[in-house]
C-alpha cells in the first residue's frame, strides 16, 4: 500500500517529477561514462605505459631491482625468454643492461646500453615503433645500435655513422666496440632520448663478456588483468636463484598516480551527486509544504507519523529507482557503443603517435562502472528525503490542518 501510494503521489506534480527524474537520468548517464572512461584511460596507460619501459612481469637477480648491478644476471636468458613464450598469450624477451661512454668523433657521452632480442623485443615494448630515421635492430650478433634523438643530436650522429663504447665487462676487464647507428627514436621523453641506446643482445653478450647470461626477462601479458594468472604461470616455470617481479614493484609511482586521480576524480563525482541529492530535497520539500494540510487530515485519523515518513522515503526511493533504472540503461548503451568503436578528441591522435599508442580511448563496462554512480545518486536521494520525513514527526494535526485553510 505504501508503495502504490508513493508511485501515485509522484505523478500528482509529473512535471516536478519529470525534471527531478531528468536530472537524475542525466547525472547517471555522466557518471556512467565517467567511470568508464576513466577505467578505460587506466588500461590504456598502465598496458601501454608499461609496454613502454617495464613491461607486465619482469625476471631478474633478487636484489637487482634495488641495486642494478652488472653482476647480478639471470642465467641463460634468452633460453628461459623462449620457455616462457612458450605460455599461450605471453611473449617474452630477454635484455642485458650496461653503461658506456659512447664516443663519436666529436664528442663522448655517458648511456645506458641495453642488449635486446630484436625479433622479440617489438612484442614486448613499443620502442621499436617510434624509430623515425633508418629502421630498428634485425640481426642478434650485428654491430648495430639504435639511440636517441636527443643523444644523437649530442654526439651529431645520423644514421650510418659509427660510435664506439667503452665500458665494464662482467668480469670486470675492460668492454670495448665500434658500432653502426642503424636509427634513431624519438620517444618525446628527453631523459629516454637523451641516455638510452639499444644494441642486439648477442652482441651485448659478447662485447661485455656476458655469456650466456642477461639482466631481465621482460613478460608482457595480453592486458592488465591477465597479469596475476600469468604470474602464477611463469613462477612455476622459474629456475632457482631468480625472482619474478610484477608491475606494481617495478612501477610504484604508477598505481600512487592512478591512487591520487581517483581521489581527485571521486571528489567531483561527489559533488555532482550532492548536487542532484539537493534537487531531490527540492522537490521533497515542496511536496510535503504542498500536501501539509492532507498529513494532517490522516494523521487526525489515526495514521502513525512513521508511516507518513516511510512514505516521503519511498517516493524518493522510487524516484531514484526510476532514473538509476534508465540511467543504466542509456549509459550502458553509450559506453558500450564507444567500447567497440573507442572515443577521441581534437589533437589526441597526435599526441598519441609521438608515444606510439593508440589514437583513440575505449571505455571499459564493467558492473563497477555501470551502478556505482547511479546506486551512490539513489543513495544519497533517499538520504535528502529524511529532512522532509522528520517533519511530518513533529507536525501536529491540528495546526497541520488550520496552516493549509
Amino acid at each position: 500500500m505504501t508503495l502504490r501510494l508513493a508511485w501515485r503521489n509522484l505523478w500528482r506534480q509529473p512535471r516536478r517529477t519529470l525534471l527531478t527524474v531528468g536530472a537524475m537520468v542525466f547525472s547517471n548517464v555522466l557518471l556512467i561514462f565517467l567511470i568508464s572512461m576513466q577505467v578505460g584511460m587506466y588500461g590504456l596507460m598502465i598496458d601501454n605505459g608499461l609496454k613502454f619501459s617495464t613491461g607486465h612481469l619482469q625476471v631478474q637477480a633478487p636484489t637487482y631491482i634495488d641495486e642494478p648491478k652488472m653482476r647480478l644476471t639471470v642465467p641463460a636468458a634468452a633460453a628461459l625468454a623462449r620457455e616462457l613464450r612458450g605460455i599461450d598469450g605471453l611473449e617474452a624477451s630477454a635484455r642485458g643492461v650496461a653503461f658506456a661512454l659512447a664516443a663519436s668523433d666529436e664528442r663522448t657521452y655517458g648511456v645506458s646500453v641495453v642488449g635486446v632480442e630484436p625479433l622479440h623485443e617489438p612484442s614486448v615494448s613499443s620502442l621499436p615503433g617510434l624509430i623515425n630515421a633508418g629502421r630498428y635492430l634485425e640481426e642478434d650478433d650485428a654491430a648495430e645500435i639504435v639511440v636517441g634523438a636527443v643523444l644523437a643530436k649530442n654526439l651529431k650522429l645520423t644514421v650510418g655513422d659509427e660510435l664506439t663504447l667503452l665500458g665494464s665487462g662482467l668480469d670486470g676487464s675492460f668492454a670495448a666496440a665500434v658500432v653502426t647507428v642503424a636509427g634513431i627514436f624519438e620517444s618525446s621523453i628527453p631523459d629516454l632520448d637523451r641516455g638510452f641506446s639499444a644494441i642486439p643482445l648477442g652482441f651485448f653478450q659478447e662485447t661485455f663478456f656476458m655469456g650466456d647470461a642477461g639482466h631481465l626477462v621482460v613478460v608482457t601479458a595480453g592486458s592488465i588483468e591477465q597479469v596475476e594468472e600469468a604470474a602464477v604461470e611463469v613462477g612455476e616455470r622459474l629456475p632457482d636463484g631468480v625472482v619474478l617481479h610484477d608491475w606494481d614493484a617495478l612501477e610504484p609511482a604508477l598505481r600512487q598516480s592512478i591512487q591520487a586521480d581517483l581521489g581527485s576524480s571521486f571528489f567531483l563525482y561527489f559533488v555532482l551527486v550532492v548536487l542532484v541529492a539537493f534537487g531531490v530535497l527540492n522537490t521533497q520539500l515542496m511536496s510535503v509544504l504542498e500536501r501539509t494540510r492532507e498529513f494532517g487530515i490522516v494523521l487526525a485519523l489515526g495514521l502513525a507519523p512513521g508511516r507518513v515518513g516511510r512514505l516521503v522515503l519511498a517516493e524518493s526511493a522510487l524516484m531514484g529507482l526510476l532514473g538509476m533504472a534508465l540511467g543504466a540503461l542509456f549509459g550502458g548503451l553509450i559506453v558500450s557503443y564507444l567500447s567497440i568503436n573507442g572515443f577521441t578528441y581534437p589533437g589526441m591522435e597526435e599526441m598519441s603517435a609521438q608515444f606510439n599508442l593508440p589514437a583513440s580511448i575505449h571505455p571499459r563496462v564493467t558492473l563497477v562502472s555501470l551502478f556505482a554512480g547511479p546506486l551512490m545518486v539513489l543513495v544519497f536521494a533517499v538520504l535528502a528525503s529524511i529532512w522532509p520525513a522528520l517533519r511530518l514527526r513533529r507536525l501536529e494535526p491540528v495546526v497541520a490542518m488550520r496552516a493549509a485553510v
